[in-house]
């Protein structure tokens, strides 16, 4: 059976999206398919750095794929750090990022802010966009170990608990990349029944 390629060398979102796949469909990140490539995200939406990422790794390998653009929008900051939310702030290190984000927001009464994923699936040539959003608070001081990225300061409503305090289990229930990624394993159910088992 042919295997999805997941247009990311994330280990992390691999983790994440093999604990609720559920057997519909197998994958390879970009380092386990052996593709060696660091795609750019030039664009101002997620939608269209998703496509960029899945159309780049389809023209390169001709083989069906998927990739993901995630971005945490909040309210007081005027949808900062959106798109760009993977490289806020100058430096390789995510924690440069959490701590500009913080910085910003040390004295905003409006706290609000969520997380939307968009997935990008090519199968034999055509694309699907899906996505998946999660609403929250953006937390005064950071907190809990688990997850990565901004999980430390974004408390999903309904939580007592930001999400690098959850179990993955426990993320995955509010989960903006779940909810986008299980659209997707939706569609391929529908779509095209066993093909990636």
């Amino acid at each position: 059976m042919p295997e999805l390629i997941f247009a990311s060398s994330n280990a992390h979102k691999a983790e994440e999206i093999r604990s609720f796949v559920n057997d519909v469909f197998s994958f390879k990140t970009l380092k386990e398919a052996k593709l060696d490539i660091n795609i750019p995200e030039p664009f101002d939406t997620l939608e269209e750095n998703a496509a960029e990422k899945s159309t780049t790794i389809y023209t390169l390998t001709k083989q069906d794929c998927f990739s993901e653009d995630t971005g945490l929008f909040v309210e007081a900051l005027n949808g900062e750090p959106g798109v760009k939310s993977a490289r806020y702030a100058d430096g390789s290190e995510f924690t440069n990022n959490v701590e500009k984000l913080m910085a910003k927001m040390e004295n905003a009464k409006n706290r609000k802010a969520h997380f939307r994923t968009i997935a990008s699936l090519i199968v034999s040539g055509k694309p699907y966009l899906f996505e998946g959003k999660c609403e929250g608070t953006i937390i005064a001081k950071a907190t809990g170990i688990n997850g990565f990225g901004y999980d430390p300061v974004f408390m999903p409503n309904g939580s007592v608990k930001t999400f690098a305090e959850m179990s993955l289990s426990e993320k995955n229930i509010f989960s903006h990349r779940r909810k986008a990624i299980e659209s997707m394993i939706s569609f391929i159910i529908k779509n095209f029944p066993g093909k990636y088992k």
